[in-house]
């Protein structure tokens, strides 16, 4: 198992603890020159291309538009957006070429509902989702599948340090979000169906 982040030393920390063949492929997934490193690091580590592949990149930041500094919009669209498509053009025509694979995008629900401040993720978040059905349609009869888990508000270091301005709208309550694991549990189900079966798209909420 590849964990792929830009931290070295967390990604190895992480590895030792998920022992069972898990190392780190330290990388700047907005990197064009080190995912193509990361890739070729992967694949001579594994044996070949990755079974399954999970696209997690993701930065969340809020401000209103006309007070969003241009970097902030190009970082975020850079992670959640750039990121998943130069991992996926790393890895699709060797998993094309061997006629099985999974892709798994993690979305959110901002791809499909938005709210102010919320002018750059959203917008990276919706064309992710694109990206995942063109990417569903190019793939159909390859043998490689593509699945979109798109959570309701995951309780993560994401929203640390996270506010509004305004007081026009407060944080939600992260005791009544969803977990990290419920989202890895997602990614087991779609994962472990039948090589016939894709699962184009799940969308998780709170119960």
């Amino acid at each position: 198992m590849a964990l792929v982040a830009r931290g070295r030393e967390a990604l190895e920390s992480l590895a030792r603890e998920l022992a069972q063949g898990a190392f780190a492929a330290p990388c700047d997934l907005t990197n064009e020159s080190s995912v193509g490193t990361m890739r070729q690091f992967v694949e001579a580590t594994l044996g070949g291309v990755p079974d399954i592949v999970v696209n997690n990149a993701g930065v969340f930041q809020v401000a209103r538009l006309d007070a969003m500094p241009v970097q902030l919009f190009t970082d975020v669209l850079s992670t959640n957006l750039v990121g998943p498509f130069l991992v996926v053009r790393a890895f699709v025509q060797q998993m094309r070429a061997r006629g099985s694979g999974h892709f798994v995008t993690i979305g959110s629900i901002a791809d499909r509902s938005i709210f102010p401040e919320n002018g750059a993720y959203a917008p990276a978040k919706y064309a992710l989702r694109a990206m995942h059905e063109v990417l569903r349609e190019e793939l159909k009869g390859s043998g490689v599948r593509a699945t979109l888990v798109s959570p309701g508000s995951v309780d993560t270091a994401m929203w640390d340090g996270i506010s509004f301005g305004g007081g026009e709208r407060t944080l939600p309550n992260r005791d009544t979000m969803l977990t990290a694991g419920d989202v890895a549990a997602a990614v087991l189900y779609a994962v472990a169906q039948p090589a016939t079966v894709n699962v184009d798209e799940l969308r998780l909420s709170h119960s």
